[in-house]
């Protein structure tokens, strides 16, 4: 008896301790497992979940290019001054000597190396026919950034500068974010800073004056595109509440669609002068370097899978759900028995996994249909395609299988499986009062009392 009661009481501490852990969560959003095995009616069964890799540093899995491909300084030899001092000339960039090199790969290497090592342009030679540089990073695959893009300049910071984006590989551009020390001069644009945004304008394009000072703050060197500011705006200063932020991301696609790249080009459009007139007789004092790039992020994978491998000099997401491809953008063959979807974040803290079913559960075929194109012996014998009546198969959201063929859905949730909230899609959206979306909560499990009445309840 004794041993039963302590085997008892040993089972009612891990239910409590695990009705707090779900209620607490050790880090929202991680999603970093796919699936587990879980007990049920029918016995061992897999529980699948919504999962992503990890966040790293993208910059080691890029390819860098420069247009015009012939701006790197050093070909031929080139002395440059300083920019604070225009008689200080003793930097030399020789692309055939490996110590006065700055070929483009420097931007990516190893920080805090002594001397320095850094990227260079040319110098301003050709004054007033302006100095563009285009450097374009590209992955070749679908990336989402998850921290603030960092451009580290060992020149004085650009006067005129935009940031772009890519989400087709390149084949169309859209602007990140446009920087200049004067914006109204430069782009027309009235001046902002990101603290300027709201949860309804964070999608704005802005342009800034905060990185485009010249040498006179030499100390300040990088420009930033803030990631994690945005992200405050629905997460809280601290990212404290990411349940809030990846509730938003799983429920706005252009929200979700504006962390998300798969190139990023910076424009350098005027180097830094440090004053307002050029001066012509010393066109070596002006050029573009920069020491650093940092790109934070990870594999956009729809949320079936929680890896990424870089193989062949080309990222691919180890795809789980029964998905495939570079994203686990499609169901893979023979698992085609409804439309692929990508996974959800909802409800947190594990989201829905959405996985591919086999092709055997999928849609009826209209008896109609099937008398044109098959014997009746066969139409006879054919059964009704089953939805909820597996381990894989399950109404979500408090949905009811009616005669394990169909989901019956709560109001405020859609889908073969009540998978999908039935607000709209737009900002804030599912967030309001009168959207019939319920708060975000972790899921429910049993509270401790009772817990200790079903432990009561077992003794007897």
């Amino acid at each position: 008896m004794r041993i039963y009661l302590a085997l008892a009481l040993q089972a009612l501490w891990t239910g409590v301790c695990q009705a707090a852990m779900q209620h607490y969560p050790a880090a929202w959003g991680h999603y970093d497992v796919c699936k587990s095995q879980i007990y049920s009616d029918e016995g061992l069964t897999w529980d699948y979940m919504a999962c992503q890799p990890e966040a790293a540093d993208m910059t080691q899995y890029l390819k860098v290019t420069l247009d015009p491909p012939n701006i790197t300084c050093g070909n031929p030899p080139e002395t440059y001054c300083a920019l604070e001092n225009p008689y200080m000339c003793n930097n030399e960039c020789d692309a055939s000597t490996e110590e006065l090199a700055h070929p483009p790969e420097l931007m990516f290497d190893i920080e805090g190396r002594n001397p320095t090592t850094f990227w260079q342009s040319t110098s301003w030679k050709r004054y007033p026919k302006a100095l563009l540089v285009n450097i374009t990073l590209s992955w070749n695959k679908t990336i989402e950034l998850t921290d603030d893009i960092v451009l580290t300049f060992e020149s004085g910071r650009p006067e005129q500068m935009v940031l772009e984006k890519s989400l087709d590989y390149g084949r169309t551009w859209q602007p990140y974010q446009f920087y200049a020390t004067d914006c109204l001069d430069a782009f027309t644009m009235e001046p902002k800073t990101v603290q300027d945004l709201t949860q309804h304008t964070l999608l704005d394009i802005i342009c800034t004056e905060d990185y485009s000072r010249g040498y006179v703050w030499k100390y300040d060197k990088t420009v930033r595109f803030e990631i994690k500011d945005r992200f405050a705006l629905f997460a809280g200063p601290r990212l404290h509440n990411m349940a809030s932020l990846y509730g938003q991301l799983d429920t706005t696609k252009n929200l979700r669609d504006f962390f998300t790249i798969t190139d990023l080009r910076i424009r350098l459009l005027r180097p830094a002068t440090g004053a307002t007139m050029v001066d012509e007789n010393n066109l070596s004092r002006y050029f573009y370097a920069i020491s650093d790039i940092k790109v934070q992020g990870r594999c956009k994978c729809n949320l079936h899978a929680n890896s990424c491998v870089f193989d062949k000099e080309k990222l691919s997401c180890e795809c789980e759900h029964n998905t495939t491809g570079p994203d686990c953008g499609r169901c893979k063959r023979n698992y085609q028995g409804r439309a692929w979807s990508a996974g959800s974040y909802l409800p947190i803290p594990k989201g829905t996994a959405n996985i591919c079913i086999p092709n055997n559960i999928g849609p009826v075929i209209a008896p109609q249909v099937a008398l044109s194109t098959a014997p009746s012996v066969h139409v006879a014998n054919r059964k009704r395609a089953r939805v909820c009546d597996n381990e894989l198969m399950r109404c979500q959201n408090g949905g009811v299988c009616i005669g394990n063929v169909r989901c019956n859905c709560p109001a405020a949730y859609t889908g073969l499986l009540c998978e999908k909230p039935r607000c709209e899609s737009e900002l804030g959206g599912c967030r309001g009062a009168g959207s019939g979306q319920p708060p975000l909560r972790p899921a429910s499990s049993f509270g401790p009392w009772q817990l200790v009445l079903l432990l009561g309840l077992a003794l007897l």
